[in-house]
Formats: structure tokens, sequence, C-alpha cells
């Protein structure tokens, strides 16, 4: 579907206020016109030395008109910007619900400064569809047409006129700007995204740069980049007013050329001369409504280009493949899961991630996935999450296919706890309810307890992405959180990285009796601890190359063996 017509469905659920919009509208129009032509009239008629009562009648129609006109004004402001402002929210909402399906493989094919300036920019951008570009068209080419053909019965001539303006200041002009300004309005949004992709890499890297001495530069880059895009907002501007410029002088030309051409027909006694005030009046109030045709094109392009670029992000075909098929039935809370033939590549790379993987994970079993660095194993926790989509081959989760399965059905009965785990800005019993809103503060503290977290207060505060916390704390954080959850599926990637060995033997003590009946996959880099683990997969570039219980792969002194001989070593 069309990008702008996804725009447009979700504008007509507003048809209410966009019908009042188009017929105050029309009529404010209608009133302006009609209010100086009557002012023009009533001037013309004042000048031959009307008695005052002649004129009566004249002025209570300026004042009715001018009554008209004001309410009528309000009401399509009203009625356009509150149609406005619900489409908006509506267009969030949808894009959200889009979005959130693809979350967080989308970051593999846009930068987050990116989706921000998409996310906001874009669509305060699509505002202006509405307000600018659907139906003013419309109201001008109803008072337009309404004016022509009153002022036909007074002038063919000025009626003519008034049609070739129409023509010019509404198909002509702005089609000829809008070849021009396309060009330009690519580069403005381009440059956008650029800069706000920079910033927020800047503000990120604010540490990183600055212990490396690189924060002047990055500094010259980001101003080089703003003043990129303020010159090109500059440029952007310059063509708008050069447009609205050329579009006042064909209006201004026609006015005179009716002024011109009724001062003739005056002279050879075809039109009456009270009428000359009443047509150039007419001429001069209704092109008032045409000049915002002169920046159509450029609404039209920006609100284009906005939504292409919104809605390229969450595109039909890739919401599809993350609903199609799903299944509203449950999966069981400690489910069996199998992974059949499964190859993976991340976009833009030449060298499978995962190759021919074939594994099974009994319900209740604990699995441990181990390797070097880059092996593959947490791409395997992430296709099991349906984090990520698999290449070829199938996952399947009691026998039904994970294509098949809602993510949030994995989800909620998943405890996970990520290499890297993000922390909110509030306190440590704000991130720990994230596990279940319902728990009291007893239940929270005591698992801080078992994590060795006793020293904190529930109220203590977490800064943003838990810059205040240190490795170790935000792992024990994230298994805290983990721990009350306490659902029949865990997914553990490299869970005590950084913490010590005596704390990270009493944690997983906590884990392993907390999930005695569970289904866990344990990620590590340690070896500690296996000889408790129902399996152990080891993997090597991508691909499976032993499998089974710690006393198997002793005995068969292959690469598992190695791996625990340099441990021994290093302790």
């Amino acid at each position: 579907m069309n990008d702008l017509a996804i725009v447009t469905k979700l504008m007509f659920k507003e048809k209410r206020d966009i019908v009042l919009s188009i017929v105050l509208g029309f009529v404010a129009g209608l009133a302006t016109v009609f209010l100086f032509a009557a002012s023009g009239y009533l001037i013309s008629k004042a000048a031959l030395s009307a008695p005052i009562y002649a004129l009566a009648l004249l002025i209570a129609s300026v004042k009715m008109l001018s009554f008209i006109r004001a309410f009528s004004k309000y009401g399509e402001r009203y009625f356009s910007h509150r149609a406005t402002f619900t489409v908006l929210s509506n267009l969030r909402v949808s894009f959200f619900e889009k979005l959130e399906p693809l979350a967080p493989g989308i970051f593999q094919k846009y930068r987050s400064g990116d989706l921000l300036s998409r996310i906001v920019g874009d669509v305060e951008s699509l505002q202006n569809y509405f307000l600018r570009v659907f139906y003013p068209p419309i109201v001008l080419v109803l008072v337009f047409l309404s004016t022509i053909l009153f002022t036909s019965f007074f002038s063919f001539f000025a009626a003519i006129l008034l049609f070739v303006g129409l023509i010019l200041t509404t198909f002509v002009i702005p089609g000829l700007f809008a070849l021009k300004q396309r060009k330009i309005d690519s580069h403005v949004r381009t440059q956008r995204g650029y800069l706000s992709t920079e910033v927020a890499e800047f503000l990120h890297g604010f540490r990183d740069l600055k212990i490396y001495q690189k924060l002047q530069g990055k500094e010259q880059m980001l101003e080089e980049s703003s003043d990129t895009y303020i010159n090109q907002q500059e440029t952007e501007n310059k063509a708008i007013l050069f447009s609205q410029s050329v579009n006042i002088f064909v209006t201004l030309f026609i006015t005179w050329s009716i002024l011109a051409m009724g001062a003739y027909f005056i002279g050879v006694g075809e039109l009456d001369g009270i009428f000359l005030a009443m047509l150039v009046m007419i001429s001069i109030t209704v092109f008032e409504d045409a000049s915002p045709m002169a920046i159509f094109p450029i609404y039209f392009n920006d609100t284009k280009r906005a939504a292409n670029r919104l809605f390229s992000v969450v595109s039909d075909t890739e919401t599809e493949q993350h609903k199609s098929g799903l299944q509203e039935g449950e999966l069981n809370e400690v489910p069996n899961i199998e992974m059949r033939n499964v190859q993976f590549l991340f976009p833009g790379d030449l060298r499978k991630t995962l190759a021919d993987i074939n594994l099974s994970l009994p319900a209740g079993s604990k699995t441990a996935i181990v390797g070097a660095s880059g092996s593959g194993k947490s791409t395997v926790m992430q296709l099991l999450l349906n984090i990520y989509a698999v290449e070829e081959g199938e996952i399947c989760f009691d026998n039904i296919p994970l294509t098949q399965v809602k993510q949030e059905s994995i989800w909620e009965k998943a405890n996970v706890v990520l290499q890297s785990n993000h922390f909110f800005y509030g306190t440590i019993r704000d991130n720990l309810l994230l596990a279940n809103a319902s728990l009291v503060d007893k239940e929270l503290q005591e698992v801080l307890e078992k994590v060795h977290l006793g020293s904190f207060d529930l109220e203590d505060p977490v800064y943003e992405r838990g810059e205040n916390l240190s490795g170790g704390e935000k792992q024990r954080l994230a298994i805290a959180r983990s721990l009350l959850k306490n659902k029949g599926l865990w997914f553990l990637d490299e869970p005590t990285s950084s913490i010590d060995a005596i704390t990270e033997k009493k944690i997983y003590n906590h884990i392993f009796q907390q999930a005695k009946h569970d289904t866990l996959v344990l990620i590590s880099h340690r070896l500690i601890g296996m000889e408790n683990m129902d399996q152990i997969i080891v993997m090597d570039h991508g691909q499976i190359v032993e499998c089974g219980t710690y006393e198997e792969l002793m005995q068969m002194k292959g690469y598992f063996y190695q791996m625990k001989e340099i441990e021994k070593n290093l302790l």
C-alpha cells in the first residue's frame, strides 16, 4: 500500500471533523469574498452620494458577512486541528504497534538516532498532510469556482481572468516548483537523520571520547553537520519564498489586468462603473486563498517523503512475517525445545553465523552452551527467544514451529539474563518490579539478599542504563529480576561474567535450586559447575562440534577437554 494512503486511511477515521473542516472552510472563503465584494460595491455606491437608507442594507450585509467569516474561520481551524492531532495520535499508536514486534532486530538495519529522527521528526511532519496538503486545495477549488460563477454575472472576461489565475496559481506554478523542491527536500531530510544519529552517538559515547581525547574532533564533526543542515534549510526556505513571490506576482498581475480590462469595458459602455471596485476586491480576496498553494508541493513532497521514511521501517511484509500464522494456544510452562538444521546469517554478513544446528532441549533439562567468543552461542539464545528469524531449518516449542508462536508467549514464560541488561531511571524497586508488579517489598528484599545485594535499599536511585551501578551489580540485579519472575524457562547468557567466583557459586546454587524442575539454558565461558548440567553443547565457528555430559566430553579429550585444561592451568 502507498505510504500516504496509509496516512489517508487513518485520517478518514475522523470523517466528521474532516467534513466540517471542508464545509466551514468553504463558508469562510465565500464569506470573505462576498464581504470584500460588498465592501467594494458599498464604496462605489457611497461615492455616488447615495442616501443613507440606500446603504443601510449593504452596511448590514457587510457586518453579517464579517461575523459569518469570523465564526466559520474559527470553526474551520478548530475542527481541522482537532482532526490533525487525533490523526497524529492514531498514527503514533499504529506505528508503534508495527514497530514493537520488530525490536530488537530493527537495530540491525537502523541506527538509534536515525530511528529517533523518523519517529519524532517524520511523524511531526505528517501533521502538514491534512492541514496543508489534503483539504486546502479542495476548499480553494470550491471557493474559486463559486467566485468565478458569481463574477461571470457581471463580467465574463473578468471570470475568464480569474479562471486563468486559478490554473496558474493552483497547478502550473506549484507543479514547476515541485520538481526543484523534491531534490532539496531529500537532502534536508537525509541530513536531519544523519545529524540526529551523530548527536545520539556523541551523547552515548561521551565518556569514551573524553578518555581517548577525541571529544574536540567529534564536536567539530557535529558543528559541521549542523552547519550543513542549517544551510540546506536556508536553501529550502529560499525556494519557498521564491515560489510564494512568483505566486503573488501572478495574482497581482491578474488583479491589475482585471482593473485595466474593467476600465476599458466601462469606457466602451459594456460594464457599469459601480462594479469595478467590487471586481478588483474580489480578485484581491480570492487569491488570498490561493497563496497556500505556493507551498503546496513543498508540503506534499515533505509529507510523502516522511511517510516513506516512516513506513519503510515497519513495512507490511516484515510485520506480517512476525504475525502470520500465530497460534493463540498456550505453551507448556516447561516446554520441550528442538532446533532442526538451523542456519542463520546476519544481514550484510557473508559468513553464516550458525550452520546446521541440531539441538534438543528436553523439558526440565539443564543445558550449557560453551565455546570461544564469537562461536554463535548468544545467537542461538536469541533465535530461541524468537528475537531473530532463522534463515533455514526450524525451531519448535512442544512440536509447534516457532514461526507460529507469538513472541510474547515465549517471553512471558522465560526468565532471561543477557550479557548486557537494561536498567531504567528510577529506583531499585522500580527495576525489580518489572518482573512482577504485584510483588511486595519483603519479597524484593529477600531476593536482593540471595544475589548479595542486601546492602541496597529499595529506594536507592538507579540512573539511566544503570550508570551508577558496577558491572557485577548490574548482573546481580538482572539475576534478581529473573528469580522474581520465576517462570519455567531460563535463558542465561554469561550471567556472572563480572562476579567473583565465591559469589558466583552461591548465586548459581539459588538459581539451580529454584530451577530444579525447569528447562534451563546457560551460556558461559567459565566451565565451573558443568558437572551439574544434563548436557553440554560445545560450539566453534557457528557449528556444534561436541555434545554430551561432562563425563562423556572429558573422556573424549576433544575441544571441551582442552578448554577445561586451559582453565585449570589459568586458575
